[in-house]
């Protein structure tokens, strides 16, 4: 595409039309939430969310999963709904062929300038996307301000862009391996952190209950220990912002340094190096004040 039509809808069915899944995005340019049927993943994350596609689910669903190029899909009745308030939309860069390179502020364009080849660049509010040839796993927080998008995640369509588009260099996926790579058994990254442990005595200003915060935070805790292999460091990031979203109504506070201190706990027990997991753990928890805004 060299243009950017007028409409969600009508910038979809054209990078549908050039292979390009695309989705809807609702206010907070986050995706439609899962349909009744699928709440609480009771469908099973159709199943487990390993590709994008149709699903038998009638409206947009499960997230990035929903992206699709079928334009029968995308102009159904089911979708109607979700394009009439759609503020924006996505596409699923791997399906389409791609990884982005998320830039989420200047410090981190410098660095991209400076350590990668240049390649297609599309502006964003605070930084930009750099658009390579070629898929990887999506990664947050690989490093400061530095996202990975490609598999099982969605960019935001913010136009063509400017540049030629070249294949995915070997320092993209370095980032991951450099980050995340479990340690072999017995060698020691990085000793457990001292913590406190979230209780209401930390959370005075708390509108939920500590049942409620406890029973997250331990499912939280646990996602993250499960990941013994790689990507402990991505799902720290992804259960500290799920968590903090969870209290962006609250008049606080609400615990969220002792909360994210848990979290740091649980991913440097699996190995992944204490300072990057404080880093991903801070941006996650920075990036649902941001989305709160």
């Amino acid at each position: 595409m060299t243009t950017t039509p007028t409409t969600p809808l009508c910038a979809a069915l054209a990078l549908a039309a050039a292979g390009v899944p695309v989705l809807p995005l609702r206010a907070g340019k986050v995706p439609f939430g899962n349909c009744r049927a699928c709440k609480g993943s009771a469908c099973g994350g159709r199943p487990n969310m390993k590709s994008a596609g149709p699903c038998r689910c009638p409206a947009p669903c499960h997230a990035w999963a929903a992206a699709t190029t079928d334009p029968h899909v995308l102009t159904s009745p089911g979708w109607a709904p979700a394009w009439r308030e759609a503020v924006a939309l996505a596409y699923h860069p791997g399906g389409a062929g791609l990884t982005v390179v998320d830039l989420d502020n200047a410090a981190a364009v410098a660095w991209a300038r400076e350590t990668l080849p240049a390649t297609r660049t599309v502006a964003t509010t605070r930084g930009e996307h750099w658009i390579y040839r070629g898929v990887m796993g999506s990664h947050n927080a690989v490093r400061a301000g530095v996202d990975i998008k490609s598999r099982m995640s969605y960019a935001r369509w913010l136009g063509p862009g400017t540049g030629r588009m070249v294949p995915m260099p070997s320092a993209v996926r370095a980032l991951v391996v450099k980050e995340e790579t479990t340690p072999a058994c017995g060698e020691v990254v990085s000793s457990l952190p001292e913590r406190a442990t979230w209780d209401r005595t930390v959370a005075t200003g708390c509108r939920h209950t500590e049942g409620y915060v406890r029973t997250g935070l331990e499912r939280g805790l646990a996602l993250v220990r499960s990941r013994v292999e790689s990507g402990a460091g991505s799902q720290a990031f992804g259960v500290a912002r799920f968590l903090a979203a969870q209290h962006t109504a609250c008049p606080g506070p609400c615990g969220l340094d002792v909360i994210g201190g848990e979290i740091v706990a649980a991913a440097v027990w699996v190995g992944v190096p204490e300072p990057y997991a404080r880093r991903a753990v801070a941006n996650g928890l920075s990036a649902a004040e941001r989305g709160a805004a």
